[in-house]
C-alpha cells in the first residue's frame, strides 16, 4: 500500500510540472565530545548530558523552516550586535542567546509579553535602562536593547562566574536560579533540577552556537547571496523636539513611512511627543 501511494503521488507531483527527485533530510549530527562556549568546555559525558543534547540537535535539524530563517537573519544582526558584545566584554558567544530568545526575529513578542531580540519584558526593560511606552519602546531598538543585555549579562556574571548559569538567568531570572543553587547545594545551572524550559535552554543555546557555525552538519546549504545582508543607514537624525507627523518626517527625509517604521521599530506610535526634550538618534534607511 505504501509503494502505491508513493507511485500516485510522484505521479500528481509530475503532471503538476514539479521535478521528480525526492529530497531526504539528512539525519540530526551525533552530540560531539564537547562544545567550547564563551571560554568554557562543556562536556557531554553524563547520560543526562548526552540526551539533552541530542534532543536540541535534532530539534534545529527539522524545524526546517524556523531553522533557514534563523540562518538568513544571522548576518544582519550579528553585524550589528557582535560589535556591542565586545565593546562592553562580553564573549561573542552569548550572541546565541538572542538566537535562542526571538529566532532573530526584531519583531519578536512572546506570550508573555517580552519584545524585540532580546525578549525583554517591560518590567526588566525599565531596570536596565530602556524607556518603554506608548510612543517609544526601546526594546526594538537593536542597539540600546543589545546594551540593556550586556548589563544583564555583566551583573550576573559577577554573581555566578559561570556564562552557562547567566544563561540559565536570562530564561529564568537571577533570582530563581539562585534559590535553586542555594536549595540544591550546587554551583552550576548545569547540574540543577530545573522546569523544563529552562533545563532546555542551555542546550539549546549551545546547539544554535554549533548550528550557525556549521549549518551543513544539520542538512542546510544557506550562504553567500542566500543572507539577508545589513544595509547602514543612509543617514542617522538625532531629533530634540517633538515630531507631529513621522509620515512628514519621513517625507522630509526622502523615505516611504513604511520604510522609516521598519528601520525604527522601537516608534511605536505615527508621532514623537517628546515633551522632555530627549535626544533620539532616527535611521535614515538607504533605499535598495
Amino acid at each position: 500500500m505504501k509503494k502505491i501511494l508513493l507511485i500516485a503521488a510522484l505521479a500528481l507531483f509530475s503532471l503538476a510540472g514539479y521535478a521528480q527527485e525526492i529530497y531526504i533530510h539528512p539525519k540530526a549530527p551525533a552530540v560531539p565530545e564537547y562544545v567550547d562556549f564563551a571560554g568554557d568546555r562543556i562536556t557531554f559525558d553524563r547520560d543526562d548530558l548526552y540526551e539533552r543534547m541530542d534532543r536540541e540537535l535534532m530539534t534545529f535539524t527539522y524545524m526546517h523552516t524556523t531553522s533557514s530563517l534563523m540562518l538568513k537573519r544571522s548576518l544582519r544582526y550579528f553585524t550589528q550586535v557582535v560589535p556591542i558584545l565586545k565593546e562592553r566584554g562580553i564573549p561573542e558567544d552569548l550572541k546565541y542567546l538572542m538566537v535562542i530568545e526571538s529566532n532573530l526575529d526584531p519583531k519578536a513578542v512572546s506570550v508573555s509579553g517580552a519584545a524585540g531580540l532580546w525578549q525583554f519584558t517591560k518590567a526588566t526593560a525599565k531596570q536596565y535602562g530602556l524607556e518603554v511606552n506608548d510612543e517609544v519602546d526601546e526594546r526594538y531598538n537593536i542597539e540600546k536593547e543589545t546594551v540593556a543585555a550586556c548589563k544583564y549579562l555583566k551583573e550576573a556574571y559577577r554573581k555566578y562566574g559561570d556564562w552557562m548559569t547567566v544563561a540559565a538567568s536570562y530564561n529564568a531570572g537571577q533570582g530563581g536560579i539562585s534559590r535553586r543553587l542555594q536549595e540544591q547545594k550546587e554551583s552550576s545551572a548545569m547540574d540543577l533540577y530545573l522546569p523544563e524550559e529552562t533545563s532546555r535552554y542551555m542546550f539549546r543555546v549551545l546547539t544554535a552556537k554549533l548550528f550557525m557555525e556549521h549549518p551543513e552538519r544539520f542538512g542546510y546549504d544557506i550562504t553567500g547571496s542566500e543572507l539577508y545582508p545589513y544595509r547602514k543607514p543612509a543617514k542617522v537624525v538625532t531629533v530634540t523636539g517633538p515630531i507631529p507627523s513621522l509620515v512628514e518626517f519621513a517625507k522630509n527625509n526622502g523615505v516611504s513611512y513604511d520604510a522609516l517604521k521598519k528601520a525604527n521599530l522601537w516608534l511605536r506610535g505615527d508621532k514623537l511627543t517628546n515633551a522632555g526634550g530627549k535626544a533620539y538618534e532616527i535611521i535614515i534607511p538607504a533605499l535598495r
